[in-house]
């Protein structure tokens, strides 16, 4: 990759290396002491690196009062993405979305929310005690898949409660659809209305036009992104941009500051400075590199007769990120988790499956030989399943997500007592936990919802298809907790 007009700056890992250079005999935490006391064998797989594992220390700064190299990294941070603030997320990006919902709504606020929301959605409600107005996604029948909401449909809720406060949209999608995030960002701004974009999927938009732009690009007020999922940052790592316009950027830290470890894994922070330090000086390039490598994917999926590779024509004038490469297998008789498992067994590891698609996720990574081996692996296992094809009918039909009635606000049933129940006998009860099936995460139930028996018959459907479910007690989901009697 070729410089461009930004120097690489790392003022919090350049702190970090200079700390470890000092060579300072630790007399404090952690118990490890730079990797002295750690376990030979995890010792010897993190090298080095572990003496960078430091507590929190006045030289490398606090991230709860930021005032040098993780100010200067968080201020570098946001003018990449052309934010008034950005904070280091070191739990996650549900940390980052809990943090926008505790920003921008107080107690009892509504918030208007798509149904494609991710299950951490859910935790922010109740932490924030929001009340929430759901609405549902279009439907790509075809993909069997969720895609977006509508502006008009944005704008026909706000009409009809004037009282919803903020808008949150999953924007890209798991499967890199792209909302109309500037036409809703208006519509929002026109009802005095904020708007939140869970864009996790998508920290590497805005850096070349041959994805979508970027949630902030489009006028959001706030955006919770996965630094981790797809540029350089490790695992855990997000970072929560927010414009001033119309939040509270003092509010916004001190939430932060409340839902941060006052322990940070410095070598998670000084990894966001130095995914940042990448995009800032090589966006543009790591964006077209993503593009060209999911692009030889594309090609060798689409080159198998009978399989469709989802397109931006497939996406009914939507954007899509084209590096996410979803492919449905359903033609050949085969679910995606068959799919998956096949790849699984032949060295080639998948972002998703469902039942009739496997979800390729290619990043700028993706231009090395080990790459060009791992397509020439997946095209062996395509070109086998093609030669012992099913008969289509093999794939059970999965329509969308059936729709639920809110019986109690999400906090409340929190603080609810609960009792299990058979899943085939919850007919009529009052849902107490969160059902998802991940990923994508997406909640089939959430609590305070009636469970009906098209939700339990949706329910077994994923589950016979292999699915693994995410958020009950009983992962088989053979049993649910709900409301107790009388509550």
């Amino acid at each position: 990759m070729k410089e461009n007009k930004f120097t690489l700056q790392m003022p919090l890992v350049e702190a970090m290396l200079k700390y470890k250079a000092d060579n300072v005999y630790p007399l404090h935490t952690p118990g490890h002491k730079g990797g002295r006391g750690m376990e030979r064998l995890l010792r010897q797989e993190l090298g080095g690196s572990v003496a960078m594992d430091v507590s929190l220390m006045s030289e490398l700064d606090d991230i709860h009062e930021p005032e040098t190299y993780i100010k200067e990294a968080q201020e570098l941070a946001a003018q990449t993405y052309g934010s008034d603030a950005c904070f280091f997320a070191v739990n996650g990006t549900s940390q980052a979305i809990h943090a926008m919902l505790l920003t921008a709504l107080n107690p009892g606020d509504k918030l208007l929310l798509p149904r494609n929301a991710h299950r951490s959605v859910a935790g922010g409600l109740v932490l924030g005690g929001i009340d929430v107005v759901y609405m549902y996604p279009e439907y790509n029948a075809d993909f069997a898949l969720q895609t977006q909401v509508t502006p008009q449909a944005v704008e026909a809720a706000l009409e009809a409660d004037s009282s919803i406060k903020a808008v949150l949209l999953t924007s890209p999608n798991y499967y890199g659809i792209a909302a109309d995030v500037a036409k809703i960002a208006a519509i929002c701004h026109a009802h005095n209305a904020v708007l939140l974009v869970d864009e996790a999927h998508g920290p590497h938009l805005g850096f070349s036009e041959l994805l979508p732009p970027s949630a902030l690009q489009c006028g959001a007020d706030a955006c919770a992104q996965s630094t981790h999922k797809i540029v350089g940052a490790m695992t855990q790592c997000s970072m929560l941009q927010v414009q001033g316009k119309n939040l509270d950027l003092q509010r916004a830290a001190d939430v932060m500051s409340i839902l941060t470890t006052t322990s940070p894994n410095y070598l998670l922070m000084g990894s966001l400075d130095a995914a940042r330090a990448q995009l800032q000086c090589f966006g543009k390039e790591m964006a077209e590199t993503a593009v060209a490598a999911a692009e030889k994917l594309r090609r060798l999926c689409a080159a198998h007769a009978g399989l469709r590779v989802l397109e931006e024509k497939d996406c009914c004038g939507l954007r899509l990120d084209t590096t996410k490469v979803t492919v449905d297998f359903s033609a050949w008789g085969y679910t995606g988790i068959e799919v998956g498992d096949y790849l699984r067994q032949a060295g080639v590891a998948v972002e998703l499956v469902d039942a009739k698609n496997v979800l390729f996720l290619v990043t700028y990574a993706d231009n090395t030989v080990d790459y060009d081996a791992a397509l020439c692996r997946i095209d062996a296992v395509l070109c086998a399943l093609e030669q012992k094809k099913q008969p289509q009918t093999v794939v059970p039909e999965v329509k969308a997500v059936p729709v639920t009635a809110s019986v109690l606000p999400l906090r409340e049933v929190f603080f609810k007592k609960k009792k299990t129940v058979s899943l085939l006998e919850a007919q009529g009860r009052v849902c107490a936990e969160q059902v998802s099936f991940y990923p994508p995460g997406i909640p089939v139930l959430l609590p305070g919802e009636l469970i009906t028996q098209e939700i339990i018959t949706y329910c077994k459907l994923l589950k016979d298809l292999g699915l693994p479910v995410s958020g009950p007690a009983d992962s088989t989901l053979q049993t649910i907790r709900v409301i107790e009697d009388g509550e």
